[in-house]
This record gives structure tokens, sequence and C-alpha cells, in this order.
């Protein structure tokens, strides 16, 4: 292919133009005196020539200075995202180590491959790949063997990666969540799913489960994406079927959402319809009525991942990190239904 021209040149790019090893070219950028003169003025030529931006944390390990890690993310607001991000920093803080963020645009094979690019130096350090939608684990699936990484995932992870993965396993939450309204009077729950990498995610799992070992009705998923507009017409939908009397969301944005969909049809919650949400994002207790919603530690999640590469960067065993279960909060949103459908 000639693509490869066209993209940002990488450290064996430079070794393969100016003829020598990956590891002569770390040691010129990390003036080692263990290269003689005429290599490297040969390799600074090529890199003038090339244009290539050596990675900083590649740079700061290959001269033992420090060493740091890189966090490959498809998105920085989104509750779980950021959250999982906030943990990863602050873990990295404590250890002396400097982290990097390289945002994947999109899962568009361009866009993965640059991350991949950007992250893939051989002395570029750990990896952090949060992996929760497609073009997370487009990164992940691409990424050269030799480079160390770990990845927060889906609940069970992916299973077509060999990769060390670290997930919540939010299964059981999402099974708690169902048979609390079940266990309300509710003759069954609708969904709305967020995306899920693996099709079938472990709150979708969760949710079906309890309901077939209840003998309730599983009615279809409404699958929703990230944005809370998609969820908010997803919330129409179910606002206009007067036997709808309980909704699980895949988030609490997404509840937000459909809430605020039933508020416009003129359906009460929680005594039209109860509403559980998931992640416990930090205003979910202050709306009103105050969400029942599943609590997920992602925070815990991100200290986690970064003790795993610290221990592959730094050569340190690895620390234990106990994460939190995820756990049903029930708040006001959810009751009894008024009225048997």
């Amino acid at each position: 292919m000639t693509r490869r021209s066209s993209a940002t040149p990488r450290i064996r790019d430079v070794a393969a133009a100016a003829g020598v090893s990956y590891q002569t070219v770390s040691r010129v950028l990390n003036d080692s005196p263990n290269v003689n003169a005429e290599t490297r003025r040969q390799v600074l030529e090529v890199i003038g020539r090339m244009g290539y931006r050596p990675n900083r944390a590649a740079r700061a390990l290959g001269s033992g200075r420090s060493a740091a890690v890189t966090v490959v993310i498809a998105n920085t607001t989104l509750y779980g995202y950021a959250s999982t991000l906030q943990g990863i920093e602050e873990a990295a803080r404590l250890r002396g180590l400097a982290v990097g963020v390289r945002v994947v645009e999109s899962d568009r094979p361009a866009d993965v491959q640059q991350a991949v690019d950007y992250v893939s130096d051989p002395n570029a350090g750990g990896i952090v790949v949060i992996a929760f939608d497609a073009a997370g684990a487009g990164v992940l699936r691409a990424l050269p063997v030799e480079v160390p990484v770990v990845a927060a995932t889906e609940a069970g992870g992916l299973g077509d990666i060999d990769r060390p993965m670290i997930f919540l396993d939010e299964r059981q939450a999402a099974a708690d969540a169902t048979n609390h309204l079940l266990s309300l009077g509710h003759r069954t729950v609708q969904h709305v799913a967020i995306p899920s990498e693996t099709g079938t995610s472990a709150r979708q799992t969760g949710w079906r489960d309890a309901l077939e070992q209840a003998g309730a009705v599983v009615p279809a998923i409404l699958p929703v994406g990230w944005d809370v507009r998609s969820a908010y017409l997803a919330g129409q939908r179910l606002a206009a079927d007067p036997d709808v009397t309980a909704v699980l969301c895949g988030n609490d944005d997404t509840a937000l959402a459909v809430r605020r969909a039933l508020y416009e049809e003129g359906r009460d919650v929680p005594a039209d319809v109860s509403i559980v949400g998931f992640d416990d994002v930090p205003s979910a207790a202050y709306w009103t009525p105050a969400l029942t919603t599943v609590r997920m530690d992602f925070v815990g999640l991100g200290r986690a991942c970064l003790a795993a590469i610290a221990a592959k960067v730094t050569g340190v065993p690895q620390q234990t990190v106990e994460l939190l279960p995820p756990s049903l909060v029930i708040r006001e949103s959810t009751a009894p239904p008024r009225r048997n459908n």
C-alpha cells in the first residue's frame, strides 16, 4: 500500500531509512555516548529529512530519567471514560509516572492506525487502552505484540484479543436492578441500551437473565448511541406506550433523556414509570426524583489498570488494587406501578 509514506513516521521507519537498528535510533535520541559520530550524523539527517517527532515518553524511558504511560481513549467527557482516566492519572502521580493521552477520533481504520502509530514506538512505555467502544477495541487489536498494554474493557473482556484486560462485572448488578423493579410489581422491564463492542453487553445480559429467570416477557432492546438525543427519542417511543411501567437505562445520561421524554408526555416518574440508570454520576442523587442507579467504580478501574501497566514499565511488582463491585443504589425514581398492566 502507498499510504505508509504519508503517515506519521515511526522510529522503525527512521531506522530502516538510516540502515541501523531502532535501538541505535533510540540511543541517538537519548544522547547515548555509545554511538559513533558518523552513525549519529546519519541518523539525525534522516530524522530531519523524514520529519520524525520522537515520542517524549519514549525518550524519558530510554534515558532512564523517568517512566510514562500513554492512555488511548475515544471520549474524555463521558462519565465512565473520564472517571477511568481520572483513576489512571491519580495512581500514576503517586508513582511518579508521567501520563499522556491520545484520543482516537473514531473506529475508522485510518483513525485507528494513526493512534496505533503514535503509541507504537518500541520505547514508548506502557499503554492503557480504554476499550469500552469499537475505536478503543480497534486500537487494542492493532497494537504490535511487543507494545506493553493493559486495557479497560466491558465486563468479560474482548474474547478475540489476547491482551491483559481489567473490567467491572456489571452483569449481576444489571440483574439486581431488574429484579428490584420486578419485586416492586412491574411485569416486565424495558431496556434502553448504550453501544456495546461485544454486541451483547453484560448490562444487557444481566437484564435478560433476570427477566427469563422470573418468567417475565423479554421486550425488544431499544439501542441508542452515546448521544443523549438518541436516548430522548427512544424515551419518546416508551412514553407513547401505556404498557411501559419500568425502564433500565444503559447509563445515567440515557436515564435523564428518557426521564425528559416521559415528563413531556405527562408520564410521572415513578408513579407511572420507574427508571433505573447505570454509573451513579455525582448529580444522580440530586435529580428530581433522585435516580435509582448502579454505582460503578470507574476510578478504581483506572487505578487497577495503572498498577498493572506500571509493573511492566518499571519492573516493580504489581500492587493489588481492590475494585468495588457494581452495586444498586435505590433512590426515588423507582416505585410500585400505579396499576397493573
